[in-house]
C-alpha cells in the first residue's frame, strides 16, 4: 500500500472534515463520506464565460467546472452528483456548455434551485436527471440579449434567434414544458418592467413542467440515492 493511501486511510474524521471545507472554499464543491459518496457542486452568482468579470462579482467560472465534471464522471468513488443552483445567469455559451456536459453524464444527477435559477440558469437546472426547486425560489425566462455595441444588421439578429432556438430546444428536450409555451413565456411583455419575459416561482415552475418537483435538500438527496445502483 502506498504512503498516500495509508495517510488517507488513517486520517481522523476532523481532518477529513477540514479537507472537505478546504475543497468547498477553493472550488465550491465537496464530496460527502457515506455509504454512497455524493459530490455536491454549486453553481452560484454569475456564469463567467470568455471574459473575466469584476472581482466584486460572485462567479462560477466555466473553465473550472468543466474539468471537475470530467473528473467526477471518471471517479470510481463518486456515485452521484447534486447541483445546487443560485444563479442570475451569465455567459450564454458557457452556461449552455456546462448544461450539455451535465446532461451527458452517465452518473445519477439531481439539481436543486435555491434562491434563483435565472436566464441561462434554466438549462442548467433542467440538465440533471431530476430537478427540484424550493417554493421560495424564482426562475426568470427571457430571450437572448446582449450588452454593449451591436452592429444593427440582420445577421446579428439572426444569430440571436438561432442561439435562442438552441436554448429552447435544450430546455424542451430535458423538461416537460412544450416549445410553444416556453417561447410564449420568453416573449411575455406584461410582467417585467424593462424587459420581456416571465418570472416563475417554485410552484409555477413545476406547474409549467419546467422543474420536476417542489422540494428541498432532503428530497433532492433521496431522489439521488434512489438512482444510485
Amino acid at each position: 500500500m502506498s504512503e498516500e493511501s495509508t495517510e488517507k486511510r488513517e486520517k481522523k474524521p476532523f481532518d477529513r472534515l477540514q479537507d472537505q471545507l478546504k475543497d468547498t472554499v477553493e472550488t465550491g464543491a465537496v464530496t460527502t463520506d457515506g455509504n454512497s459518496s455524493i459530490h455536491c457542486l454549486t453553481i452560484i452568482g454569475q456564469i463567467e464565460g470568455h471574459y473575466a468579470l469584476s472581482s466584486e462579482n460572485k462567479t462560477t467560472k466555466y473553465e473550472h467546472v468543466m474539468p471537475q465534471l470530467v473528473a467526477i464522471e471518471e471517479s470510481p468513488d463518486i456515485k452521484g452528483v447534486l447541483f445546487l443552483l443560485n444563479t442570475v445567469g451569465g455567459d450564454i455559451e458557457a452556461g449552455l456548455a456546462l448544461a450539455e456536459l451535465i446532461a451527458g453524464m452517465k452518473k445519477p444527477t439531481v439539481s436543486l434551485v435555491l434562491g434563483g435559477g435565472h436566464s441561462i440558469g434554466v438549462p442548467l437546472a433542467v440538465a440533471a436527471d431530476r430537478s427540484f426547486i424550493v417554493p421560495s425560489a424564482t426562475m426568470t425566462i427571457h430571450p437572448v440579449r446582449t450588452n454593449g455595441l451591436v452592429l444593427g444588421v440582420p445577421q446579428a439578429f439572426t444569430y440571436f434567434q438561432k442561439m435562442q432556438e438552441r436554448i429552447t430546444d435544450f430546455v424542451v428536450a430535458h423538461s416537460h414544458i412544450k416549445k410553444a409555451r416556453f417561447s410564449e413565456l420568453c416573449m411575455n411583455t406584461g410582467e417585467l418592467v424593462t424587459d420581456v419575459g416571465t418570472v416563475l416561482d417554485g410552484k409555477d415552475a413545476v406547474a409549467e413542467g419546467l422543474i420536476d418537483q417542489l422540494g428541498s435538500l432532503s428530497d433532492a438527496l433521496d431522489a439521488l440515492y434512489e438512482r444510485i445502483p
